[in-house]
């Protein structure tokens, strides 16, 4: 079943996030390289791709697991999680209606 992965930043994340980046987005590329990825990404501060240095306030990873607890565990030991990029992280079983 897919999952919503959707996690809050703390306020100025932005040097927490570029310490860890690398670490993260290996951590995402073994479920990609699996099919279990329907989309991953940051949410900009402001209404822009590139925000600099106003950074994120966020991220949404909607990906695969088998359960609920599989898929919380998974976000419990995200790297950006670890290193206290996130406030607050939540889970959420997700249907994909369209398209």
């Amino acid at each position: 079943m897919w999952y919503v992965i959707y996690s809050d930043d703390v306020e100025n994340s932005l040097p927490l996030r570029k310490q860890t980046r690398a670490a993260h987005l290996e951590r995402i590329q073994l479920l990609v390289d699996q099919g279990r990825v329907l989309v991953a990404g940051p949410c900009p501060a402001i209404d822009s791709e590139d925000p600099g240095e106003a950074g994120f306030t966020g991220s949404l990873v909607i990906a695969e697991f088998n359960s609920l607890e599989e898929a919380q565990k998974w976000a419990d030991t995200d790297p950006y999680a670890i290193a206290g990029v996130y406030q607050k992280v939540v889970v959420k079983p997700y249907k994909k209606v369209l398209p």
